[in-house]
């Protein structure tokens, strides 16, 4: 058996090593670059082949990939928004992902995030490198004394649900399929329009789904309290990102956290020191002393990375043994 992988990371590497020092049986090749109709042929006699990027699956990739005998696709990540599943079913593609890697990592991502934003670290981090280590007007806010929106109780959200209840925050939270147990500690309110109206902060955590798109417009905002604290770690198309430089602009937002953005493939995960942002939203986002930007890193710990290598590896196994994986994507 073989498998080959795109798109691997230098710290992807270890992981993938003690994964082939388990399953000595396997033959594993893989290379750093994506998988394209050009490096579709790099795949040839493998059984499976391993991904992680936001480029897209396209029809002419996976014709590609196809062509050469290869149509079990195992991602690396948990998004498959970026695959053209017409062709996939076309070309009978089997395909999975990682649904679940390391929901903490999100969580604690994101909380730290709005955390700094309420306490105004980024404000304050600069004025003690230049020396200035007077205490106003840097005044922060405390975790505790929030109603924090929480939209989305999957794995992420009820993490997140959990860091704030150690902080001591209020929590409201949505989600059109409610969780039992929340339901039960009576956590959630009937409608968006609910969770804005009472909430001091709001985090996401659903899916890019096109029912999502863009669900943080300047309708929504306007719904919200003013000088609400938005933090987004999930998916970058959620958000209106010119709505939201306007409520910023206006006073409406106080507080930007992202970690996704819509037009984040080719510009997050590169060096652009000493060049010029193609984005110039990006550069305003980031010269702000109100927004938090981290470039797509929410996910980026030690331990997702590891069960990302390991569970798609599985996953590819099992389909060139002709099994279904528990993580396969039905479509």
């Amino acid at each position: 058996m073989k498998i080959f992988a795109y798109g691997i990371r230098d710290d992807e590497k270890p992981s993938l090593e003690d994964w082939k020092s388990a399953h000595p049986d396997v033959e594993v090749d893989y290379t750093q670059e994506l998988l394209t109709p050009e490096t579709a042929a790099l795949a040839e006699g493998a059984d499976s082949a391993v991904v992680y990027q936001q480029l897209d699956y396209t029809r002419e990739t996976l014709t590609a990939l196809a062509k050469v005998g290869v149509t079990n696709l195992s991602l690396r990540n948990v998004g498959t928004d970026n695959i053209d599943f017409e062709a996939a079913k076309e070309f009978n593609f089997n395909i999975s992902n990682v649904p679940v890697y390391s929901p903490n990592a999100i969580a604690e991502h994101s909380m730290i995030q709005l955390s700094r934003l309420l306490r105004r670290t980024k404000a304050l981090d600069a004025k003690i490198a230049k020396h200035d280590l007077r205490w106003a007007p840097t005044i922060g806010r405390e975790m505790r004394m929030q109603t924090v929106g929480v939209i989305g109780t999957g794995h992420i959200g009820r993490v997140a649900i959990n860091i704030l209840k150690g902080f001591g925050a209020k929590v409201v939270a949505y989600d059109k399929f409610p969780n039992a147990e929340l339901q039960a500690e009576g956590l959630y309110v009937d409608s968006l329009d609910d969770l804005y109206a009472q909430a001091d902060a709001v985090s996401l955590y659903v899916p890019g789904v096109p029912e999502n798109h863009h669900m943080i417009d300047a309708d929504a905002i306007a719904k919200m309290k003013d000088g609400v604290v938005i933090m987004n770690a999930s998916r970058g198309n959620l958000v209106d990102i010119d709505a939201v430089i306007a409520g910023l602009d206006s006073g409406k937002i106080s507080d930007f956290g992202m970690d996704v953005y819509e037009e984040e493939v080719g510009l997050f995960n590169e060096d652009w020191s000493g060049k010029a942002f193609p984005d110039a939203k990006i550069a305003d986002l980031i010269s702000r002393e109100n927004v938090l930007v981290t470039p797509h890193t929410a996910f980026y710990t030690t331990k997702a990375v590891l069960e990302m290598v390991h569970q798609s590896m599985d996953a590819a196994v099992a389909f060139a043994n002709g099994e279904t994986p528990a993580i396969a994507v039905k479509y």
